[in-house]
């Protein structure tokens, strides 16, 4: 019988990382976020977007000397631990779980929204269909992260193409003079003009986290200290740049108040803005771009929200069972599995009415806690300014409580159930973990 090991193989470099970071940014964010944001604060949306990636730089350098002091799987779940206390490690990881299960569940609802039209489906099926892209994926997962690499690799190239062109072809119309769509440039719908702001730079603040998927595979990156800050930083670069270009051509061609009047056409922004422009094989490629853009954010989730739940059973936080590593370092199947399971439950529900801003809230908490932890470092093991962390962690904090009362409230909520469960746990879960730590 075949040893069990407890370390994953190292087999991911510098452009390998880069591509997983992209298949996790380029995604629900580019093609949901932007129209909700321009939907609360009109054209403005543009500087939310500026303020968001601002903060996620400070969080990206942050994660990136964490990740390369410490390269192991579960990002500021083990951060916390290690740095600062089991508490917050242990906030960390919840946090990120609560988020990114209900951001994978979308992108998966999201993938059954743009495809069913395209196959004559019904919109009653996409529950269903959404189901079955996950368990797809997790199986996919299962079978190796070298064959996902190749299909994120894929996936990424076709979601940018279709990108690309949606920008050259929308750009000329989108910032041609005197375009009125621009006008008023702070345009607040349901909330004064700096809590809208705020409320949707928090919300664009989500579609740039996906540079954490690079930290919690430390494990599986080689030379991690060199590679994770050089693929964080880079995939954060080309993410805002190519998200301010998205988000003119969209503001440019159909202006903001459809979002703002119909909430329901958030969900296919890029399409409504394809279709403005009178290119019926625009919209298709647009449409074929969003549907490889979810199911990149799915891949990427399932993966990332595994390795988390890897170190939580390691921990001791959850069941033992889902800290180990099947024969030779290969998948954390268990972890897998379960994280499977918990995303298909989720997309079976099939609403996704306040997920984005939950998202928001419990990613904004998770970020906030990483800065935390990178204030800690040693200054030995310092890749950056001390300030960093200092923005990043204040700017977390406040961006957080700018997302609707209820879903701030509903997050602090799950927070206490979490620890509360954690205090709970039997001693025999903490005692293994401890004996994992050890080998």
């Amino acid at each position: 019988m075949a040893k069990v090991q407890n370390r994953l193989s190292r087999d991911l470099g510098l452009g390998g990382a880069i591509m997983m970071g992209l298949g996790s940014m380029i995604g629900t964010g580019v093609f949901v976020s932007i129209g909700i944001a321009a939907g609360v604060t009109g054209p403005a949306v543009i500087l939310a977007i500026v303020l968001a990636a601002l903060v996620a730089t400070c969080n990206a350098l942050s994660s990136a000397q964490l990740a390369a002091s410490h390269p192991v799987s579960g990002g500021t779940y083990e951060y916390g631990y290690h740095y600062l206390h089991p508490r917050l490690g242990f906030t960390a990881g919840w946090m990120f779980l609560c988020a990114k299960s209900a951001s994978a569940a979308t992108a998966a609802l999201g993938f059954a929204g743009y495809a069913l039209p395209l196959v004559g489906g019904q919109p009653e099926a996409i529950p269903y269909v959404g189901v079955g892209a996950v368990a797809l994926f997790t199986l996919l997962v299962l079978g190796g992260i070298r064959r996902s690499s190749w299909v994120n690799i894929t996936i990424v190239s076709i979601t940018l193409v279709a990108l690309c062109g949606f920008i050259l072809f929308g750009a000329p119309r989108a910032l041609a003079a005197g375009n009125p769509n621009w006008v008023p440039f702070f345009d607040p719908r349901d909330a004064p003009g700096a809590s809208a702001f705020l409320y949707s730079a928090a919300l664009m603040f989500v579609a740039f986290t996906g540079y954490g998927r690079i930290a919690t595979l430390g494990e599986e990156v080689r030379q991690p200290r060199r590679t994770i800050p050089r693929a964080i930083i880079v995939t954060l670069m080309v993410t805002a740049m190519l998200y301010i270009g998205v988000a003119a051509v969209v503001v440019g061609t159909v202006g903001t108040s459809v979002f703002a009047d119909a909430p329901e056409r958030q969900a296919t922004t890029l399409h409504i803005a394809a279709n403005a422009m009178g290119s019926p094989a625009l919209a298709l490629l647009v449409g074929i771009g969003a549907i490889t853009a979810m199911l990149g954010v799915l891949l990427n989730l399932i993966l990332g929200l595994s390795r988390v739940v890897l170190a939580m059973g390691r921990r001791g936080d959850i069941p033992p069972l889902f800290g180990r590593v099947s024969a030779e370092g290969a998948e954390p199947a268990p972890a897998i599995l379960v994280v499977g399971a918990l995303v298909a439950g989720l997309a079976a529900i099939g609403s996704v009415e306040t997920v984005w801003a939950f998202s928001a809230f419990t990613v904004l908490i998770y970020y906030a806690i990483t800065n935390l932890a990178a204030l800690r470092l040693p200054d030995e093991q310092r890749l950056y300014p001390k300030w960093v962390p200092l923005i990043g962690l204040a700017a977390c904090t406040f961006l957080a409580f700018w997302v609707p009362v209820g879903i701030w409230v509903l997050g602090l909520g799950l927070i206490a159930a979490g620890l509360a469960f954690k205090a709970g746990a039997p001693a025999r879960w903490r005692s293994k973990g401890d004996k994992i730590d050890e080998n």
